[in-house]
Protein backbone atom coordinates (compact mmCIF):
# COMPACT_ATOMS: atom_id res chain seq x y z
CA UNK A 1 0.00 0.00 0.00
CA UNK A 2 1.38 3.41 -0.99
CA UNK A 3 0.80 6.87 0.45
CA UNK A 4 -1.39 7.56 -2.57
CA UNK A 5 -3.61 4.58 -1.68
CA UNK A 6 -4.20 5.87 1.84
CA UNK A 7 -4.76 9.50 0.89
CA UNK A 8 -8.27 10.96 0.82
CA UNK A 9 -8.00 11.32 -2.95
CA UNK A 10 -5.47 10.95 -5.70
CA UNK A 11 -4.02 13.42 -8.12
CA UNK A 12 -4.60 13.67 -11.85
CA UNK A 13 -1.80 15.58 -13.58
CA UNK A 14 -2.26 17.26 -16.97
CA UNK A 15 0.26 19.17 -19.07
CA UNK A 16 -0.97 22.30 -20.82
CA UNK A 17 0.57 24.69 -23.33
CA UNK A 18 -2.43 26.31 -25.01
CA UNK A 19 -2.39 24.00 -28.04
CA UNK A 20 -5.53 22.20 -29.26
CA UNK A 21 -4.09 18.92 -27.99
CA UNK A 22 -3.50 20.29 -24.50
CA UNK A 23 -6.99 21.85 -24.44
CA UNK A 24 -8.50 18.44 -25.17
CA UNK A 25 -6.25 16.89 -22.51
CA UNK A 26 -7.34 19.51 -19.97
CA UNK A 27 -11.04 18.90 -20.71
CA UNK A 28 -10.52 15.14 -20.26
CA UNK A 29 -8.48 15.61 -17.09
CA UNK A 30 -11.10 17.90 -15.50
CA UNK A 31 -13.84 15.35 -16.13
CA UNK A 32 -11.66 12.43 -15.00
CA UNK A 33 -10.52 14.14 -11.78
CA UNK A 34 -14.14 14.95 -10.90
CA UNK A 35 -15.26 11.40 -11.72
CA UNK A 36 -12.54 9.92 -9.50
CA UNK A 37 -12.91 12.49 -6.73
CA UNK A 38 -9.24 13.39 -7.27
CA UNK A 39 -7.45 16.72 -7.25
CA UNK A 40 -6.35 18.09 -10.65
CA UNK A 41 -2.79 19.37 -10.99
CA UNK A 42 -2.40 21.50 -14.12
CA UNK A 43 1.26 21.79 -15.12
CA UNK A 44 2.86 24.41 -17.37
CA UNK A 45 6.51 23.95 -18.32
CA UNK A 46 8.63 27.04 -18.91
CA UNK A 47 11.67 26.25 -20.98
CA UNK A 48 14.79 28.32 -20.52
CA UNK A 49 15.89 30.31 -23.55
CA UNK A 50 18.17 28.46 -25.92
CA UNK A 51 21.87 29.25 -25.37
CA UNK A 52 22.21 30.86 -28.80
CA UNK A 53 19.41 33.31 -27.93
CA UNK A 54 21.34 34.43 -24.84
CA UNK A 55 24.49 34.85 -26.92
CA UNK A 56 22.82 36.92 -29.65
CA UNK A 57 20.16 38.66 -27.65
CA UNK A 58 16.40 38.21 -27.80
CA UNK A 59 15.33 38.24 -31.41
CA UNK A 60 11.59 38.62 -30.92
CA UNK A 61 10.95 40.16 -27.52
CA UNK A 62 12.50 40.18 -24.08
CA UNK A 63 11.34 37.49 -21.65
CA UNK A 64 8.68 38.49 -19.13
CA UNK A 65 10.04 39.67 -15.76
CA UNK A 66 8.28 36.75 -14.02
CA UNK A 67 8.08 33.83 -16.49
CA UNK A 68 6.69 31.37 -13.91
CA UNK A 69 4.03 33.84 -12.84
CA UNK A 70 3.08 34.48 -16.46
CA UNK A 71 2.89 30.74 -17.11
CA UNK A 72 0.73 30.15 -14.02
CA UNK A 73 -1.64 32.96 -15.07
CA UNK A 74 -1.88 31.43 -18.55
CA UNK A 75 -2.57 28.04 -16.94
CA UNK A 76 -5.43 29.47 -14.88
CA UNK A 77 -6.80 31.10 -18.05
CA UNK A 78 -6.79 27.73 -19.83
CA UNK A 79 -8.56 26.15 -16.83
CA UNK A 80 -11.26 28.85 -16.95
CA UNK A 81 -11.66 28.31 -20.72
CA UNK A 82 -12.02 24.55 -20.17
CA UNK A 83 -14.65 25.10 -17.46
CA UNK A 84 -16.63 27.26 -19.90
CA UNK A 85 -16.32 24.62 -22.65
CA UNK A 86 -17.43 21.84 -20.32
CA UNK A 87 -20.29 23.87 -18.91
CA UNK A 88 -21.86 23.97 -22.38
CA UNK A 89 -21.12 20.33 -23.27
CA UNK A 90 -22.93 17.07 -22.72
CA UNK A 91 -20.68 16.65 -19.67
CA UNK A 92 -22.28 19.57 -17.83
CA UNK A 93 -21.42 19.39 -14.17
CA UNK A 94 -18.79 16.70 -14.72
CA UNK A 95 -16.08 19.06 -13.55
CA UNK A 96 -18.06 20.45 -10.64
CA UNK A 97 -16.26 19.98 -7.38
CA UNK A 98 -12.89 19.18 -8.90
CA UNK A 99 -10.16 20.77 -6.82
CA UNK A 100 -7.68 22.40 -9.22
CA UNK A 101 -4.12 23.62 -8.70
CA UNK A 102 -1.85 25.15 -11.33
CA UNK A 103 1.92 24.68 -11.20
CA UNK A 104 4.48 26.34 -13.43
CA UNK A 105 8.03 25.04 -13.41
CA UNK A 106 11.26 25.66 -15.30
CA UNK A 107 12.47 22.82 -17.50
CA UNK A 108 11.82 20.67 -20.51
CA UNK A 109 8.11 19.76 -20.72
CA UNK A 110 8.61 15.97 -20.41
CA UNK A 111 10.90 16.35 -17.40
CA UNK A 112 8.54 18.80 -15.67
CA UNK A 113 5.52 16.52 -16.27
CA UNK A 114 7.29 13.38 -15.08
CA UNK A 115 8.40 15.18 -11.94
CA UNK A 116 4.87 16.49 -11.28
CA UNK A 117 3.43 12.99 -11.77
CA UNK A 118 5.56 11.30 -9.09
CA UNK A 119 2.57 11.01 -6.74
CA UNK A 120 -0.14 10.95 -9.42
CA UNK A 121 -2.84 8.39 -10.05
CA UNK A 122 -2.95 9.44 -13.73
CA UNK A 123 -0.95 11.64 -16.13
CA UNK A 124 -2.84 13.17 -19.06
CA UNK A 125 -1.08 14.62 -22.10
CA UNK A 126 -2.29 15.94 -25.41
CA UNK A 127 -1.58 14.30 -28.73
CA UNK A 128 0.23 16.48 -31.16
CA UNK A 129 -0.22 16.26 -34.86
CA UNK A 130 -0.80 18.45 -37.84
CA UNK A 131 -1.33 16.93 -41.23
CA UNK A 132 -1.68 13.36 -42.41
CA UNK A 133 1.80 12.14 -41.46
CA UNK A 134 2.26 14.03 -38.19
CA UNK A 135 -1.21 13.07 -36.94
CA UNK A 136 -0.15 9.45 -36.53
CA UNK A 137 2.92 10.43 -34.50
CA UNK A 138 2.70 10.86 -30.75
CA UNK A 139 5.26 13.60 -30.21
CA UNK A 140 8.39 13.57 -28.12
CA UNK A 141 6.80 14.83 -24.87
CA UNK A 142 3.91 12.38 -25.03
CA UNK A 143 6.19 9.49 -25.97
CA UNK A 144 8.62 10.23 -23.13
CA UNK A 145 5.72 10.40 -20.67
CA UNK A 146 4.23 7.12 -21.91
CA UNK A 147 7.61 5.39 -21.60
CA UNK A 148 8.82 6.86 -18.30
CA UNK A 149 5.80 7.91 -16.20
CA UNK A 150 5.43 6.43 -12.69
CA UNK A 151 1.67 6.11 -13.26
CA UNK A 152 -0.81 5.32 -16.04
CA UNK A 153 -0.81 7.84 -18.92
CA UNK A 154 -3.74 8.88 -21.09
CA UNK A 155 -3.00 10.56 -24.42
CA UNK A 156 -5.90 12.67 -25.68
CA UNK A 157 -6.40 13.70 -29.30
CA UNK A 158 -8.00 17.07 -30.03
CA UNK A 159 -11.52 16.97 -31.45
CA UNK A 160 -11.57 17.12 -35.24
CA UNK A 161 -12.43 20.49 -36.73
CA UNK A 162 -15.79 20.14 -38.49
CA UNK A 163 -16.07 23.71 -39.76
CA UNK A 164 -13.67 25.79 -41.80
CA UNK A 165 -11.44 27.88 -39.57
CA UNK A 166 -11.80 30.91 -41.84
CA UNK A 167 -13.97 31.79 -44.80
CA UNK A 168 -12.51 30.68 -48.12
CA UNK A 169 -10.45 33.40 -49.74
CA UNK A 170 -11.84 34.89 -52.95
CA UNK A 171 -9.22 34.84 -55.68
CA UNK A 172 -9.13 37.07 -58.72
CA UNK A 173 -7.01 35.88 -61.65
CA UNK A 174 -4.55 38.48 -62.87
CA UNK A 175 -3.13 38.13 -66.38
CA UNK A 176 0.65 37.90 -66.44
CA UNK A 177 2.36 39.46 -69.44
CA UNK A 178 4.55 37.07 -71.37
CA UNK A 179 8.00 37.88 -72.65
CA UNK A 180 10.31 40.18 -71.17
Amino acid sequence: MTARDTAAGGVVVVGVDGSPGSSAALDFALREAARRGDRLRVVVAVESPEPWIAAYGHLLRPPPPDPLGEAARAGWGWVRDAAVRLRGSAHTGAHAGAEVEVHAAHGAPAHVLLSAARDAALLVVGHRGRGAVASVLLGSVGLRCVLDAPCPVTVVRPAPVTEPVAAPMALTPVPVPTGG
